[in-house]
């Protein structure tokens, strides 16, 4: 597997794209509920990275879906994680939904975190926000 180099930091990106950067940080095909633990569970996921590639996995384009449902406790809710690797063949398929659960598990209001990897559509470059794109200077 070729390992990836980082040659922007976040900080980078943001002074070169301006008021754009949050834009360009969504993944261009994942699904985020409306109800603010969604973004409060995306902002978690901004903080685990995938070993092999200096990105976090939301902006890499991994995490495909991110629901989330009441339940019959007040304000608690479940939140449920669809996403992918970049490869059947990650070192870290196994740890990869514990590290996803432990991010989301540390945001106020969660009850419970399910995580399903799926292959299909498996992850290729197209999947990455433009954020991650310039941080790994690739232009697909």
């Amino acid at each position: 597997m070729t390992k990836f180099e980082q040659v922007a930091d976040e900080e980078m990106v943001k002074n070169a794209v301006g008021e754009d950067f949050d834009e360009m940080a969504e993944p261009p095909e994942c699904e985020v509920s409306d109800h603010p633990i969604g973004r409060k569970a995306v902002e978690a996921l901004r903080k685990v990275f995938d070993p092999e590639i200096p990105v976090n996995i939301y902006e890499l384009g991994l995490i495909y879906k991110v629901d989330v449902m009441p339940t019959d406790e007040a304000d608690k809710h479940d939140v449920f994680v669809e996403m992918t690797l970049t490869s059947p063949a990650c070192p870290v398929a196994q740890e990869m939904p514990v590290w996803v659960q432990g991010a989301i598990f540390g945001v106020e209001g969660v009850r419970h975190v399910d995580v399903n990897i799926i292959w299909d559509p498996a992850w290729d470059p197209s999947k990455m926000a433009e954020t991650a794109k310039l941080q790994l200077n690739m232009f697909v």
